[in-house]
């Protein structure tokens, strides 16, 4: 049993905490998907794999500025972007 808020201002901080999970998990979900793009793209031999490229670092760089992603798997996610890229 989950227990509820009694306090207006608690209240008012259940709601603003749904709005941003909601926020941060359509944000991270982009990012997701914008590196599936690419991984589809380079497994299917398609044109645009540069622009996906482009595309996913700045959706990877965009969520670890947002703090969705720490540091290091940012770097780590970005270098098997460029390996996958190379070959």
């Amino acid at each position: 049993m989950k227990l509820m808020p009694v306090t207006k201002s608690a209240i008012a901080r259940v709601k603003t905490n749904e709005i941003a999970k909601a926020r941060r998990t359509a944000q991270l979900s982009e990012e997701r998907t914008a590196v599936k793009k690419f991984e589809k793209a380079v497994t299917a031999g398609a044109d645009n794999v540069e622009e996906l490229y482009r595309s996913a670092s700045a959706a990877i760089d965009h969520a670890y500025s947002k703090g969705l992603i720490k540091k290091n798997k940012a770097s780590r996610d970005k270098s098997r972007l460029a390996a996958r890229l190379a070959k």
